[in-house]
């Protein structure tokens, strides 16, 4: 598996999220013996290949709903839950942390089968865990089928589940969110709180991702939510700490096309109020693709949507990875010269990379630059895919 070709259904903040279930999903479901010499592994391409089915597609802008959206969508093969943010405790110590819930179809039409493991729906998590001073980072999976109550996804309430890995809505989700973990010694239990209304991403919340007509998806943000709660890494100690964190739900069917060879995705928040993401999709010849975008949320909660020739994305630093020797990309300067927005982004720990069922990068940032002549500073997340070695030949997460 790990040396497969992986080719996304989604795009966006979590951007391994759907290659990565169904790999994943495919083992849980129907476990095989290992490839032989010579054979290649189970590959998305191998789940995903042809047409989708029966599976509805993102071809049109639809009307995006709260909070009912944030419930599941069963009708599209993929989509995910993802949270990102950075914490600190009472004593300034800082921490960041991913949590990813995913959702992977693999039958648009329900199982009817006697047996209780029955089940069309795979779901898995991502946990990172990103201890800034103690200079460690964590990274946890777990991968359940939608049978016997092992994970599954709820509307109303929204709940959405892998084992004891939970996610609630407050309020039914139009209030805010709670997250609950705990893994080996780590633990993470927040409460997450609007502070802007939801932010949709393309065009009316419609993201093209390719070319060809249905590979987009629906996809929506909450750019800044404030977090409060509780943290253990590996030291044992339950420690309160607070912060902002950034949500990000997409949900679709379609694959990317095989011209688009990895992504760098950037979500950023600013001591001024204003929230950033961009994703610079990265073709095979190296140049960005025209289908990279991203979106500028300003501290009213206004948005300006932002297009490839929109932002610039240079590469300052690039860190070795000690496992798989992978040269990722660690420091940026990102420029939207249309609202005058310089900005260097730099990783608060070199070493965040995830090496899970795939292997790619995702962690804590810190934001330097100026806007309109003022200094700004920040802190963010990015993920970077397209750069290990293992995971998924051209797109190696």
């Amino acid at each position: 598996m790990r040396a497969g070709r992986l080719r996304p259904a989604l795009l966006g903040a979590g951007l391994v999220g759907v290659a990565l279930a169904a790999v994943v999903g495919y083992r849980v479901l129907w476990p095989a013996r290992a490839p032989g010499p010579g054979e290649a592994p189970v590959s998305v391409r191998d789940v995903l290949a042809g047409d989708p089915g029966e599976f509805a597609r993102a071809t049109e802008s639809r009307p995006l709903r709260f909070p009912q959206d944030h419930g599941p969508h069963p009708a599209y093969r993929s989509e995910w839950w993802y949270f990102t943010g950075n914490l600190a405790d009472p004593a300034g110590r800082r921490f960041g942390f991913q949590l990813t819930l995913f959702r992977f179809g693999l039958s648009a039409r329900a199982v009817e089968r006697a047996s209780a493991w029955a089940t069309s729906q795979v779901y898995m998590g991502h946990l990172g865990l990103t201890d800034v001073g103690g200079e460690r980072f964590h990274a946890r999976e777990r991968v359940a089928r939608e049978a016997l109550g092992l994970a599954g996804a709820s509307r109303d309430p929204l709940r959405v589940w892998v084992e004891d890995w939970v996610l609630e809505g407050v309020g039914g989700g139009a209030s805010g969110f709670r997250i609950r973990v705990a893994e080996e010694g780590l633990a993470l239990a927040l409460d997450l709180r609007p502070v802007k209304e939801p932010v949709l991403q393309g065009e009316a919340g419609l993201s093209q991702k390719g070319a060809e007509p249905g590979n987009a998806s629906y996809y929506y943000s909450y750019t800044r939510l404030a977090a409060s709660g509780t943290l253990t890494v590996d030291d044992g100690v339950s420690r309160p700490v607070e912060g902002l964190a950034w949500m990000d739900r997409e949900w679709s069917t379609s694959a990317l096309g095989p011209e688009q060879a990895g992504w760098d995705w950037f979500a950023l928040q600013l001591d001024d109020g204003q929230d950033l993401m961009y994703y610079q999709i990265r073709r095979a010849d190296g140049l960005a693709d025209p289908h990279s975008q991203g979106i500028l949320v300003a501290a009213d909660g206004s948005a300006r949507r932002l297009g490839r020739d929109d932002v610039g994305l240079e590469v300052l630093g690039r860190w070795e990875s000690p496992r798989e020797g992978a040269a990722y990309p660690s420091r940026w300067r990102l420029r939207v010269p249309g609202e005058d927005l310089a900005l260097e982004v730099e990783p608060l720990l070199a070493d965040q990379e995830l090496i899970l069922s795939v292997h790619y990068w995702e962690g804590a940032v810190r934001v330097q630059g100026t806007r309109r002549g003022q200094p700004v500073g920040g802190h963010g997340y990015v993920e970077l895919t397209g750069y290990a070695a293992s995971g998924s030949g051209p797109l190696h997460r």
